[in-house]
Formats: structure tokens, C-alpha cells, sequence
């Protein structure tokens, strides 16, 4: 279904990234990965999808980077049709003991660099008169949770401006969406659950228990894949016209 075309996802080599990377290679697209650790592991596994695969090391908090990123992914491929924007990172702490660095860093990561990417992937895609942007918001972009005033402030950032991508692109080919997952059994995810574990002095199976009793009803974790399948739904003929859309896949969290 998307053979010819080219996406970047940003903070793909490991967790969700890596999960619709792997998603839209399966449809054939070429992929650009970004983000850091073990590289060659998740390139030889898109590559082995049977599609092309580059990487760009850009550390997302720095615009200089990520229009490197861009430049190199539109050499290499000719533009990038599909714009992932995932990079992520969290820390927990009450306002009052909020580091200020690690506020900025968040703001940055999670939220400007979402707008950066955008902002340089939009001419080739409204030229082309096809893009799609993803942004991977996080049930965090609809309701809050103490002690996540940075990421819990980014999140809702982030579906903000995917609502206003989609509006200026409303009568385009291009679409914007924001995917928004409860818990995703990720390694930001794994820390918090050894965190637990730790504290409550409790193994850690029994750590993801309580993770997932206090906010998802459905006790069980939503899976990288699961993701990256509805990211292809969005790059289909079918997502043609969902616009501007948070599409929380929680377990139910946000029913409650």
C-alpha cells in the first residue's frame, strides 16, 4: 500500500517508534529511523521487511539536528511522505520540585521538536498534494496525572498542533493526526514499573498489575504493533479524511 513512499519516525529505535516503523515497512515504505542506543539491531529489522532503511542520529532538542534530518531523509528518498513524530522522553516530580532543565528538556523533545519536524516536512507534502503527519500524543494529551506536569503539558501541546496541521491542510491531501496510547510496555515504561516494583518491594509482574489497576480497565498493556497498525489505518485511503483527530488506544482509560 505504501511502496514509493518514504517515512521518518522520530525516536524509532526502540518501543512505539520502532513498532510503526515496522508497521509501515510491512506496507512498504522506506524508512528513516532516528533516535539513539542499538542501532544496526532495528535497522537490519526494517531491512529485512524488504524496503530501504536509513538513520539520522539528530537529537531531537536541538533544530539544527532535525533540519539536518530532514535534508538528509529528502536526499536520500526525494521528501518524506510520512512524518512520525514519537521522540519521547518523562520525569516525575511534584511542580514545586520540578527540575527547571528537565522541564525544558521535555517541552523540547516532546513538543518543539514535533513542531520543527512539521514545519519542514509540509512543503514537499503539500507540493506532492499527499502527506501525513502522526503525532504520537499519549492518553497524557487528554487527562492529566500528578507529578507529569511537563509531559502532561507536551502531550496536550502536541494534540493541539495537530489540530491546527490539520485545519491549515484541511483542504489538501495532506492529514494530520495525534495517536494517543495508555500504557505502552516501553523502556520509559519498564523503569516505572522497577520503580514500583522497588518501592512496594513487590516482583515486577506484579508491579505491572498495579500500573495497569490504577488507570486501565482493561489490565493489559497496549502493544507497540497495535500502534503502528493504526498508524497505517491513517496512512490508507480510508484515513483520506479523518483530520485533526486524538485517537486514545487505552483500554479505557479516558471512559472512565
Amino acid at each position: 500500500m505504501l511502496k514509493g513512499k518514504t517515512a521518518l519516525v522520530t525516536g524509532s529505535t526502540s518501543g512505539i517508534g520502532l513498532g510503526v516503523a515496522k508497521a509501515l515497512a510491512r506496507q512498504g515504505a522506506n524508512i528513516v529511523l532516528n533516535g539513539f542506543g542499538d542501532v544496526e539491531g532495528p535497522k537490519a529489522e526494517i531491512a529485512a521487511l524488504g524496503v530501504k532503511v536509513a538513520y539520522h542520529g539528530a537529537d531531537m532538542s536541538k533544530p539544527a539536528e532535525i533540519e539536518d534530518m530532514m535534508k538528509q531523509a529528502a536526499a536520500q528518498f526525494g521528501r518524506v511522505d510520512i512524518l512520525v513524530n514519537n521522540a519521547g522522553i518523562q520525569h516525575v516530580a511534584r511542580i514545586e520540585d520540578f527540575p527547571t532543565e528537565r522541564w525544558d528538556a521535555i517541552i523540547a523533545i516532546n513538543l518543539t521538536s514535533a513542531f520543527h519536524a512539521t514545519r519542514l516536512a509540509l512543503p514537499a507534502m503539500r507540493a506532492a498534494n499527499w502527506g501525513r503527519i502522526i503525532n504520537v500524543a499519549s492518553v497524557h494529551g487528554l487527562v492529566a496525572s500528578a507529578e507529569k506536569s511537563a509531559y502532561v503539558a507536551a502531550k496536550h501541546g502536541i494534540v493541539g498542533l495537530t489540530k491546527v496541521t490539520a485545519l491549515e491542510n484541511a483542504t489538501t491531501g495532506v492529514t494530520c493526526n495525534a495517536i494517543c496510547p495508555g500504557w505502552v510496555l516501553t523502556p520509559l515504561v519498564q523503569k516505572q514499573v522497577d520503580a514500583k516494583a522497588t518501592a512496594l518491594k513487590v516482583s515486577n509482574e506484579e508491579a505491572k498489575k498495579l500500573l495497569l489497576g490504577e488507570k486501565e480497565p482493561s489490565m493489559q498493556f497496549t502493544t507497540p504493533d497495535e500502534l503502528g497498525e493504526l498508524a497505517v489505518f491513517f496512512c490508507s485511503a480510508a484515513g483520506n479524511n479523518v483530520r485533526g483527530v486524538a485517537w486514545n488506544m487505552d483500554g479505557g482509560w479516558v471512559a472512565q
